[in-house]
């Protein structure tokens, strides 16, 4: 933790910015700021956060996991965007083209939360899934609504659907949490669309960033995604 941690906190004061919110509180205040002052010029680690692709290169066909080992594979041609993205840089996604990324966690075994930031889309494209399990986070089919198909085994169970555009070109922050009882929708740190669902499906595949769960070229994403973070934990905005 150093200067450029605090002034990047002082830039998101107020804010929720995972990246200095230490507390996990949901927005970055007083207790962050006391948190990084008792680490000052030490590093901490976050040992909630499973996986976090900045998707900053600016070539190659590796998106790197600057917080683990779960490195992905870009398939496809990579068209990185350094100087375009909402958090430093950015990877264009072609409709064409997503990246491979071994398993992070199963949904079955407790609280997660995943979030991205993008641009574009449309409806029916998926940004975050679940090898032949759930799409995580994706643009429902008919209005580009932002949804989840991660549900539950039962027979009863059903996506979640918020009533919040993410297509409309415009960068959005989205995100899927659950707490082991509820899953919630957030776009742009605010809660869009939340209900009960418990035993979420179990699954051992690994991730699709910018494809569905079954990577056929209508699930595919078209435009920029950014800064990709998976926690095991709920990640209140």
């Amino acid at each position: 933790m150093d200067l450029a941690d605090l002034l990047k906190m002082i830039q998101c004061w107020g804010q929720d910015e995972p990246s200095v919110d230490l507390s996990g509180g949901g927005a970055v205040d007083r207790e962050d700021l006391e948190i990084l002052m008792g680490y000052w010029h030490q590093y901490l680690n976050d040992p909630t956060l499973l996986a976090h692709w900045k998707l900053d290169e600016t070539a190659g066909m590796i998106a790197f996991d600057s917080a683990g080992s779960h490195d992905g594979t870009v398939l496809g041609l990579p068209a990185w965007q350094p100087a375009s993205g909402a958090v430093d840089g950015a990877l264009e996604l072609d409709g064409a083209t997503f990246i491979v990324v071994d398993r992070v966690l199963n949904p079955s075994d407790g609280p997660f939360s995943g979030f991205a930031w993008v641009r574009g889309g449309a409806p029916g494209q998926v940004i975050l899934s679940q090898a032949d399990s759930a799409n995580w986070i994706m643009a429902d089919a008919s209005q580009g609504l932002l949804t989840t198909d991660l549900k539950s085994a039962g027979r009863v169970s059903s996506p979640l659907c918020s009533q919040t555009a993410i297509t409309d070109g415009d960068w959005h922050r989205v995100g899927l949490v659950s707490d082991g009882s509820n899953r919630i929708l957030y776009v742009d740190d605010v809660e869009v669309a939340q209900d009960t669902q418990t035993n979420l499906m179990g699954t051992q595949g690994g991730l699709y960033l910018g494809a569905g769960k079954t990577p056929v070229p209508s699930t595919f994403f078209t435009g920029l995604i950014d800064d990709v973070r998976i926690y095991s934990r709920t990640v209140k905005p």
